[in-house]
């Protein structure tokens, strides 16, 4: 059984999803980097979600977003839903196009977290030995200079979704907003702090290559490799999972939010307990959202902090 996770309205979060099998699914040519852009822009509007950061690798995707409304699982269905889709039909593929594995969701509780964790969304392809530099990648991405200015913006793609459908406008666009842990006045010198953490992670990934006597792929063999082929580089095991991330040199934050998880889990647990023993008023924890949106459970009231 997964570990229930607390949905917070206004919380930032890295999601990560994986291609089945790590196989080359989202190679960025056109027509896939046009559904990725296109699928997010909607999917966002729809929900309410901030868009701060993408970075579609392909065998994975990487974005950085803020869920104003605390619906972020219903975010993820449809988005993930309308990319597994709309890649069914550009690759003419069959079967699954998501790995089994759940999405990664990790909180970012700190400024500090999501200017580290939005530098290594954009250095992703760097890291992995495929472009020198982030800016090289081919795929759908957001720059540096973009965050909090910039526009995703795509047209409707040609595959599987109906011009007749008002649900699916004919261009879909999203301004890339800036994380609330950023005020409007601050936001150069925040692209300017994630800028230097990428140019750090691209110089830890320069070095790697280096030690390895690996040369970088390049971004024009990167767009030949078949979407059928699978990644065979080896790859860490995934068997921790992390839920939130405060950024380095912040351990006392990591303590106060690694309690607050717990609390969370075990008050869920005790009332998952009550409620399958017939007790229809078992209070969840403030932030439960499978029980109250598909069981009508009741949950108690938010803690404000003064």
């Amino acid at each position: 059984m997964s570990q229930p996770r607390a949905i917070v309205a206004g919380a930032t979060y890295l999601l990560t999803r994986r291609a089945l099998r790590r196989h080359f699914l989202f190679r960025p040519d056109a027509a896939i980097t046009q559904l990725i852009v296109y699928a997010l822009a909607v999917s966002a509007r729809r929900y309410g979600i901030r868009v701060h950061a993408l970075c579609a690798m392909s065998t994975h995707l990487h974005v950085v977003v803020t869920d104003v409304e605390g619906v972020l699982p219903r975010f993820l269905q449809f988005f993930h839903r309308l990319v597994a889709l709309g890649t069914k039909a550009i690759r003419a593929w069959e079967g699954p196009v998501w790995g089994h594995e759940a999405t990664s969701v990790v909180r970012l509780v700190t400024r500090a977290a999501v200017a580290e964790k939005i530098a290594y969304t954009l250095a992703n392809p760097v890291g992995a030995g495929l472009v020198r530099h982030a800016r090289e990648w081919p795929g759908a991405k957001v720059l540096v200079g973009e965050l909090g200015r910039g526009v995703l913006r795509a047209k409707r793609p040609g595959v599987y979704f109906d011009p007749s459908n008002p649900a699916w406008p004919e261009d879909a666009a999203i301004s890339l907003a800036l994380p609330p842990a950023v005020a409007e006045d601050d936001a150069d010198a925040f692209r300017l702090e994630v800028g230097a953490e990428l140019e750090r992670q691209e110089a830890e990934a320069h070095a790697s290559m280096h030690r390895k006597g690996h040369r970088f792929l390049g971004a024009d063999r990167v767009r030949k490799i078949s979407p059928a082929q699978r990644a065979t580089s080896s790859e860490p095991s995934r068997g921790f999972n992390p839920t939130f991330a405060v950024g380095r040199g912040h351990a006392d934050a990591r303590r106060i939010v690694a309690a607050a998880v717990r609390a969370f889990r075990t008050a869920y647990r005790e009332a998952l307990e009550q409620w399958r023993a017939g007790l229809r008023d078992a209070l969840f924890p403030a932030e439960t959202w499978w029980m109250r949106v598909f069981h009508g459970a009741s949950v108690s009231d938010p803690v404000i902090v003064l």
